[in-house]
Protein backbone atom coordinates (compact mmCIF):
# COMPACT_ATOMS: atom_id res chain seq x y z
CA UNK A 1 0.00 0.00 0.00
CA UNK A 2 1.36 3.45 -0.71
CA UNK A 3 1.06 6.88 1.17
CA UNK A 4 -1.57 8.24 -0.36
CA UNK A 5 -3.81 5.32 -0.40
CA UNK A 6 -6.33 5.04 2.36
CA UNK A 7 -5.98 2.77 5.03
CA UNK A 8 -9.06 -0.30 5.68
CA UNK A 9 -10.80 1.24 8.27
CA UNK A 10 -10.36 -1.03 11.79
CA UNK A 11 -13.57 -2.39 12.82
CA UNK A 12 -14.00 -4.20 15.72
CA UNK A 13 -16.56 -7.21 15.79
CA UNK A 14 -17.68 -8.93 18.67
CA UNK A 15 -18.70 -12.85 18.99
CA UNK A 16 -19.54 -14.82 21.77
CA UNK A 17 -16.66 -17.03 22.44
CA UNK A 18 -17.98 -20.03 22.19
CA UNK A 19 -16.42 -22.15 19.16
CA UNK A 20 -19.42 -22.12 16.88
CA UNK A 21 -19.59 -18.45 17.61
CA UNK A 22 -15.48 -17.88 16.69
CA UNK A 23 -16.16 -19.70 13.54
CA UNK A 24 -19.25 -17.68 12.49
CA UNK A 25 -17.37 -14.40 12.99
CA UNK A 26 -14.28 -15.52 11.08
CA UNK A 27 -16.88 -16.24 8.30
CA UNK A 28 -18.73 -12.77 8.69
CA UNK A 29 -15.09 -11.07 8.60
CA UNK A 30 -13.99 -12.56 5.61
CA UNK A 31 -16.89 -11.81 3.76
CA UNK A 32 -16.87 -8.07 5.43
CA UNK A 33 -13.15 -8.41 3.94
CA UNK A 34 -13.83 -10.07 1.11
CA UNK A 35 -16.68 -7.48 -0.11
CA UNK A 36 -14.60 -4.12 0.42
CA UNK A 37 -11.41 -5.86 -0.81
CA UNK A 38 -9.61 -5.46 3.08
CA UNK A 39 -7.04 -7.28 4.27
CA UNK A 40 -8.43 -9.91 7.36
CA UNK A 41 -6.43 -7.35 9.90
CA UNK A 42 -8.69 -4.37 9.22
CA UNK A 43 -11.41 -6.73 11.28
CA UNK A 44 -10.42 -7.41 14.80
CA UNK A 45 -12.73 -10.08 16.33
CA UNK A 46 -13.05 -9.26 20.00
CA UNK A 47 -14.69 -12.60 22.06
CA UNK A 48 -16.99 -11.62 24.97
CA UNK A 49 -18.47 -14.02 27.67
CA UNK A 50 -21.78 -14.30 27.35
CA UNK A 51 -24.31 -15.05 30.50
CA UNK A 52 -25.48 -17.87 28.42
CA UNK A 53 -22.30 -19.44 28.80
CA UNK A 54 -21.75 -18.89 32.00
CA UNK A 55 -24.93 -21.14 33.45
CA UNK A 56 -24.58 -24.01 32.26
CA UNK A 57 -26.85 -26.05 34.61
CA UNK A 58 -30.35 -24.47 33.93
CA UNK A 59 -32.73 -24.31 31.19
CA UNK A 60 -32.17 -20.98 29.66
CA UNK A 61 -35.79 -19.80 30.02
CA UNK A 62 -35.32 -19.90 34.15
CA UNK A 63 -32.52 -17.92 34.07
CA UNK A 64 -33.85 -15.09 31.61
CA UNK A 65 -33.92 -16.59 28.09
CA UNK A 66 -32.34 -15.34 24.94
CA UNK A 67 -30.80 -11.61 25.80
CA UNK A 68 -28.07 -14.03 27.98
CA UNK A 69 -26.87 -14.52 24.33
CA UNK A 70 -27.02 -10.84 23.58
CA UNK A 71 -27.30 -8.21 27.12
CA UNK A 72 -23.25 -8.38 27.18
CA UNK A 73 -22.72 -8.09 23.37
CA UNK A 74 -25.32 -4.94 23.46
CA UNK A 75 -23.64 -3.63 26.82
CA UNK A 76 -20.03 -3.44 24.85
CA UNK A 77 -21.40 -2.61 21.28
CA UNK A 78 -23.89 0.36 22.84
CA UNK A 79 -20.56 1.51 24.81
CA UNK A 80 -18.67 1.65 21.47
CA UNK A 81 -16.47 -0.83 22.90
CA UNK A 82 -17.15 -3.08 19.77
CA UNK A 83 -18.71 -1.88 16.54
CA UNK A 84 -20.99 -4.51 15.07
CA UNK A 85 -21.97 -7.85 16.68
CA UNK A 86 -22.61 -10.99 15.03
CA UNK A 87 -25.26 -13.39 16.25
CA UNK A 88 -27.09 -16.78 15.83
CA UNK A 89 -29.89 -15.51 14.66
CA UNK A 90 -32.74 -17.81 16.41
CA UNK A 91 -30.68 -16.58 19.82
CA UNK A 92 -31.81 -13.15 19.59
CA UNK A 93 -34.77 -11.99 20.88
CA UNK A 94 -37.64 -10.75 18.86
CA UNK A 95 -38.05 -7.39 20.00
CA UNK A 96 -34.57 -5.83 20.33
CA UNK A 97 -33.49 -2.48 21.83
CA UNK A 98 -34.04 0.43 19.63
CA UNK A 99 -30.49 1.70 19.69
CA UNK A 100 -29.29 -1.07 16.73
CA UNK A 101 -30.76 -2.63 13.83
CA UNK A 102 -29.51 -5.59 11.62
CA UNK A 103 -27.75 -3.83 8.35
CA UNK A 104 -26.67 -7.56 7.56
CA UNK A 105 -27.93 -10.98 7.26
CA UNK A 106 -25.93 -14.08 5.95
CA UNK A 107 -26.91 -16.15 3.25
CA UNK A 108 -28.56 -18.79 5.24
CA UNK A 109 -26.96 -21.87 5.79
CA UNK A 110 -28.84 -25.63 6.11
CA UNK A 111 -31.67 -24.66 8.43
CA UNK A 112 -32.52 -28.37 9.88
CA UNK A 113 -31.95 -29.97 13.09
CA UNK A 114 -29.92 -32.76 12.85
CA UNK A 115 -30.69 -36.12 15.26
CA UNK A 116 -27.45 -37.33 16.83
CA UNK A 117 -27.36 -41.25 17.99
CA UNK A 118 -30.35 -42.19 15.80
CA UNK A 119 -30.58 -42.49 12.00
CA UNK A 120 -34.57 -40.62 12.48
CA UNK A 121 -37.58 -39.51 14.77
CA UNK A 122 -38.18 -43.82 14.17
CA UNK A 123 -35.31 -45.20 14.69
CA UNK A 124 -35.01 -43.89 17.95
CA UNK A 125 -35.27 -46.35 20.49
CA UNK A 126 -38.28 -47.31 22.80
CA UNK A 127 -38.08 -45.46 25.90
CA UNK A 128 -35.13 -43.73 25.05
CA UNK A 129 -33.59 -40.78 26.93
CA UNK A 130 -33.70 -37.56 24.87
CA UNK A 131 -31.52 -34.82 25.55
CA UNK A 132 -32.41 -31.02 25.33
CA UNK A 133 -33.18 -27.81 26.69
CA UNK A 134 -35.25 -26.17 23.45
CA UNK A 135 -38.94 -26.21 24.30
CA UNK A 136 -39.60 -26.48 20.52
CA UNK A 137 -37.23 -29.98 19.84
CA UNK A 138 -38.40 -31.06 23.29
CA UNK A 139 -42.77 -30.92 22.62
CA UNK A 140 -42.16 -31.68 19.17
CA UNK A 141 -40.63 -34.57 20.03
CA UNK A 142 -42.86 -35.65 22.51
CA UNK A 143 -45.79 -34.95 19.95
CA UNK A 144 -43.85 -37.79 17.60
CA UNK A 145 -42.97 -40.26 20.20
CA UNK A 146 -44.51 -39.96 23.73
CA UNK A 147 -42.54 -42.95 24.94
CA UNK A 148 -39.55 -40.66 25.15
CA UNK A 149 -37.76 -38.91 28.24
CA UNK A 150 -36.47 -35.76 27.42
CA UNK A 151 -33.91 -34.43 29.76
CA UNK A 152 -31.84 -31.23 29.97
CA UNK A 153 -29.13 -30.83 28.25
CA UNK A 154 -27.36 -27.41 27.41
CA UNK A 155 -24.07 -26.30 26.54
CA UNK A 156 -21.53 -25.85 23.44
CA UNK A 157 -22.19 -28.26 20.58
CA UNK A 158 -18.22 -30.15 22.10
CA UNK A 159 -20.39 -30.34 25.32
CA UNK A 160 -23.58 -32.04 24.43
CA UNK A 161 -22.09 -34.36 21.90
CA UNK A 162 -19.81 -35.02 25.43
CA UNK A 163 -22.48 -35.52 27.31
CA UNK A 164 -24.16 -38.00 24.99
CA UNK A 165 -21.13 -39.81 24.49
CA UNK A 166 -21.06 -40.08 28.66
CA UNK A 167 -24.61 -41.49 28.35
CA UNK A 168 -26.37 -38.68 29.93
CA UNK A 169 -28.86 -39.13 27.08
CA UNK A 170 -29.28 -41.46 24.21
CA UNK A 171 -30.09 -38.87 21.46
CA UNK A 172 -29.77 -35.43 21.33
CA UNK A 173 -30.78 -32.75 18.34
CA UNK A 174 -28.03 -30.21 17.04
CA UNK A 175 -28.41 -27.57 14.81
CA UNK A 176 -27.41 -28.86 10.67
CA UNK A 177 -25.88 -25.98 10.12
CA UNK A 178 -23.99 -25.37 13.57
CA UNK A 179 -22.03 -29.17 12.95
CA UNK A 180 -21.43 -27.65 9.28
CA UNK A 181 -20.00 -24.59 10.28
CA UNK A 182 -17.58 -26.79 12.78
CA UNK A 183 -16.41 -29.49 9.93
CA UNK A 184 -18.62 -31.98 12.42
CA UNK A 185 -21.74 -32.92 9.77
CA UNK A 186 -21.29 -36.30 9.86
CA UNK A 187 -21.89 -36.55 13.91
CA UNK A 188 -25.92 -36.30 13.28
CA UNK A 189 -28.78 -37.31 10.42
CA UNK A 190 -30.52 -34.10 9.48
CA UNK A 191 -34.41 -34.66 9.51
CA UNK A 192 -36.32 -33.62 6.95
CA UNK A 193 -38.46 -30.06 6.71
CA UNK A 194 -41.91 -32.25 6.37
CA UNK A 195 -41.80 -34.29 9.16
CA UNK A 196 -39.72 -31.94 11.59
CA UNK A 197 -40.08 -28.60 11.54
CA UNK A 198 -37.23 -26.32 12.42
CA UNK A 199 -36.82 -22.80 14.62
CA UNK A 200 -37.46 -19.31 13.53
CA UNK A 201 -34.57 -18.27 12.19
CA UNK A 202 -32.33 -21.15 12.34
CA UNK A 203 -28.99 -21.63 9.79
CA UNK A 204 -28.56 -17.90 9.67
CA UNK A 205 -25.54 -15.33 11.23
CA UNK A 206 -27.15 -12.27 12.27
CA UNK A 207 -24.50 -8.77 12.36
CA UNK A 208 -26.06 -5.56 13.86
CA UNK A 209 -24.70 -2.75 14.83
CA UNK A 210 -25.61 0.74 16.33
CA UNK A 211 -28.61 2.73 14.43
CA UNK A 212 -27.01 6.05 14.56
CA UNK A 213 -23.94 4.80 12.73
CA UNK A 214 -24.18 5.04 9.21
CA UNK A 215 -20.85 4.08 8.25
CA UNK A 216 -20.81 1.03 9.61
CA UNK A 217 -24.44 0.64 8.64
CA UNK A 218 -23.25 0.87 4.72
CA UNK A 219 -20.01 -1.36 5.28
CA UNK A 220 -22.62 -4.11 6.28
CA UNK A 221 -25.28 -3.93 3.97
CA UNK A 222 -22.47 -4.86 1.26
CA UNK A 223 -22.81 -8.16 2.70
CA UNK A 224 -26.62 -8.22 2.80
CA UNK A 225 -28.29 -11.42 1.60
CA UNK A 226 -31.70 -10.01 0.31
CA UNK A 227 -33.15 -13.81 -0.15
CA UNK A 228 -32.26 -14.47 3.61
CA UNK A 229 -33.29 -11.09 5.06
CA UNK A 230 -37.09 -11.55 3.29
CA UNK A 231 -37.30 -15.12 5.16
CA UNK A 232 -36.17 -13.68 8.17
CA UNK A 233 -37.80 -10.52 8.65
CA UNK A 234 -41.65 -12.96 8.39
CA UNK A 235 -40.57 -15.34 10.54
CA UNK A 236 -39.53 -12.48 13.19
CA UNK A 237 -42.95 -11.03 12.62
CA UNK A 238 -44.88 -14.02 13.28
CA UNK A 239 -42.76 -14.51 16.58
CA UNK A 240 -43.73 -10.94 17.49
CA UNK A 241 -47.54 -11.93 16.48
CA UNK A 242 -47.69 -14.80 18.19
CA UNK A 243 -45.89 -12.83 21.60
CA UNK A 244 -43.89 -15.91 21.81
CA UNK A 245 -41.13 -16.37 24.53
CA UNK A 246 -38.00 -18.35 25.03
CA UNK A 247 -40.46 -20.68 27.10
CA UNK A 248 -43.33 -20.72 23.87
CA UNK A 249 -42.59 -24.01 21.78
CA UNK A 250 -42.45 -23.01 18.07
CA UNK A 251 -41.97 -24.45 14.92
CA UNK A 252 -41.56 -22.43 12.43
CA UNK A 253 -40.51 -23.68 8.08
CA UNK A 254 -40.66 -20.45 6.11
CA UNK A 255 -39.04 -20.54 2.26
CA UNK A 256 -38.28 -18.27 -0.38
CA UNK A 257 -39.26 -19.46 -4.53
CA UNK A 258 -39.94 -18.13 -7.26
CA UNK A 259 -40.67 -14.58 -5.54
CA UNK A 260 -43.17 -15.77 -2.76
CA UNK A 261 -42.81 -17.22 0.10
CA UNK A 262 -44.48 -20.13 1.64
CA UNK A 263 -44.60 -19.97 5.80
CA UNK A 264 -45.20 -23.18 7.52
CA UNK A 265 -46.00 -22.38 11.30
CA UNK A 266 -46.98 -25.24 14.55
CA UNK A 267 -47.84 -24.39 18.03
CA UNK A 268 -47.33 -27.18 20.62
CA UNK A 269 -48.15 -27.64 24.14
CA UNK A 270 -44.85 -28.42 26.29
CA UNK A 271 -45.40 -31.79 26.84
CA UNK A 272 -46.12 -32.44 23.36
CA UNK A 273 -49.87 -33.82 23.44
CA UNK A 274 -51.37 -30.98 21.96
CA UNK A 275 -50.53 -29.49 18.35
CA UNK A 276 -51.89 -26.91 15.49
CA UNK A 277 -51.00 -25.83 12.57
CA UNK A 278 -51.28 -23.65 9.31
CA UNK A 279 -49.52 -21.93 6.70
CA UNK A 280 -49.72 -19.32 4.38
CA UNK A 281 -48.20 -17.68 0.74
CA UNK A 282 -47.00 -13.84 0.39
CA UNK A 283 -44.87 -12.06 -1.06
CA UNK A 284 -41.88 -10.50 0.70
CA UNK A 285 -42.43 -7.65 2.41
CA UNK A 286 -46.36 -8.25 3.02
CA UNK A 287 -46.64 -9.08 6.54
CA UNK A 288 -50.52 -9.30 6.54
CA UNK A 289 -50.84 -12.77 5.52
CA UNK A 290 -48.26 -13.33 8.50
CA UNK A 291 -50.50 -11.51 10.84
CA UNK A 292 -53.54 -13.60 9.62
CA UNK A 293 -51.97 -17.04 10.35
CA UNK A 294 -50.65 -15.72 13.72
CA UNK A 295 -53.84 -14.80 14.55
CA UNK A 296 -55.42 -17.52 13.12
CA UNK A 297 -53.22 -19.98 15.25
CA UNK A 298 -54.34 -18.02 18.22
CA UNK A 299 -57.86 -18.19 17.90
CA UNK A 300 -57.12 -22.22 17.25
CA UNK A 301 -55.04 -22.46 20.46
CA UNK A 302 -55.71 -25.12 22.86
CA UNK A 303 -55.98 -25.01 26.55
CA UNK A 304 -52.57 -26.59 26.40
CA UNK A 305 -50.74 -24.61 24.15
CA UNK A 306 -52.44 -20.97 24.30
CA UNK A 307 -50.75 -19.89 28.02
CA UNK A 308 -47.71 -20.19 26.18
CA UNK A 309 -48.13 -17.38 23.85
CA UNK A 310 -49.32 -13.88 24.20
CA UNK A 311 -49.55 -10.82 21.40
CA UNK A 312 -46.76 -7.99 22.21
CA UNK A 313 -49.61 -5.44 21.94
Amino acid sequence: MTEDQPKSPRLRLGTRNSPLAMAQAVETRARLCAAHGWSEDAVELVPVLASGDKVLDRPLSEIGGKALWTKELDQWLGEGRIDLSVHSAKDVETIRPDAFHFPAFLPRADRRDSLVGAASIDAIPQGAVVGTSAPRRAAQLLNLRPDCKVVMFRGNVATRLGKLQAGEADVTFLAAAGLERLGQSAAGMPLGEDAWIPAAAQGVIAIECRADDAQTTALLAAIDHTPTRAELEAERALLAELGGTCHSPIAVLCVLAEGELTMRAALFSPDGTERIEGSTRFSPGDNAPVEALAADLLARATPGIAPHFRRQK
